[in-house]
């Protein structure tokens, strides 16, 4: 396990509540203070931890793989972030685009020729890790003359008609 500071203070802010609630059992310090210690570790996994990853939309994010891109999906918006930053496909050919990421999953709309264009590809990316969150994010990239010219990630939008 790792000790981070944000680990430690919620760990001592954790224990800070379970002393609080064992003094109204017993007003005897010692036996406070052990049941804190023996309660403490249990509140923060199996309570504290779980309903923090519930109201949060912290996610771990992950180099990019071109093998895990492809076998598993539901990774992909945890790699997605590598790919924007460090503008992995920037200036890469349509060929190249193939080869790691697949065949597009479809293709973007275009206002100027009013249909699909082959120049927009898009992949998805599933949803973003946490309890509260259900729309799906997308990337798609653009195409001039075969080569990369722009990444972006967005959020698919559904309309019902």
């Amino acid at each position: 396990m790792i000790l981070t500071p944000l680990f430690i203070i919620f760990l001592i802010l954790v224990f800070v509540l379970v002393w609080l609630f064992a003094n109204t059992i017993d007003k005897r310090k010692w036996v406070s203070l052990l049941i804190s210690l023996l309660l403490t570790p249990v509140v923060y996994f199996y309570v504290f931890y779980p309903l923090l990853n519930i109201f949060s939309s912290y996610h771990h994010q992950k180099y990019f793989n071109t093998e895990a891109w492809k076998d598993k999906p539901e990774l992909r918006y945890e790699m997605s972030q590598e790919i924007l930053d460090k503008s992995l496909f920037l200036h890469k050919s349509k060929k190249e685009v193939e080869t790691l990421l697949g065949k597009s999953e479809w293709y973007g709309w275009n206002d100027s020729l009013k249909r699909e264009s082959a120049n927009k590809w898009n992949y998805n990316l599933g949803f973003k890790p946490g309890a509260f969150n259900n729309k799906q994010e997308c990337m798609e990239l653009d195409f001039k003359n075969d080569t990369v010219v722009g990444i972006r990630q967005y959020q698919l939008k559904k309309t019902f008609e």
